[in-house]
């Protein structure tokens, strides 16, 4: 055996892994959001999140394997994160994780990536509006300022922390409330 046939071998042999728990991922991670149309049954839970690992474990920007995580908020938000102190993500790294968005959303028949869809709740459910319902929910005042709703723009782990599940007053929701 060649001595770079041995590297190579010893280089897959010991490959690190690159999915992380969530939890262990620095607050400064890049997350993505994606939001559900309805809520994932016990088993599409069990099926993204073999998916997802699997994806995570692959996942790479230009040849460099990028360490990321996920997790899955209320069985309706899947959230993918990566953190760029080990490696940056790229436009190509982007795009095959919303190529691994779009292969969820085919094969269980749930559109994640509807970006005019708003979620807020209402006590302890969570309801999914067009933008065009929410506007008038808000022109009607059955949305408020207090009302609590998802900011699906965070982009850091430390901002879905802080920043994803505020009252409309403190989000982007904000401009459609009456005064």
């Amino acid at each position: 055996m060649g001595a770079s046939n041995f590297f190579n071998f010893n280089k897959l042999k010991y490959k690190q892994k690159m999915f992380t728990e969530y939890k262990n991922l620095p607050n400064n991670s890049r997350v993505w959001m994606y939001q559900a149309d309805r809520v994932f049954t016990a088993q599409e839970v069990a099926i993204i999140s073999t998916k997802a690992v699997d994806f995570i474990e692959q996942w790479t920007r230009h040849g460099d394997n990028l360490k990321g995580s996920f997790t899955i908020k209320y069985n309706q938000f899947l959230v993918i994160a990566v953190d760029e102190s080990f490696n940056d993500v790229s436009g190509c790294s982007i795009d095959a994780s919303v190529r691994f968005v779009q292969q969820l959303e085919n094969e269980l028949e749930i559109d994640l990536m509807n970006k005019m869809n708003v979620s807020f709740k209402d006590g302890d459910n969570i309801n999914i509006v067009k933008l065009s319902e929410f506007q008038q929910f808000a022109k009607a005042q059955k949305i408020t300022k207090e009302t609590i709703v998802f900011n699906n723009m965070v982009q850091t782990k430390e901002e879905v922390e802080s920043k994803w599940e505020v009252p409309a007053s403190l989000s982007w929701h904000n401009r459609f409330l009456v005064s």
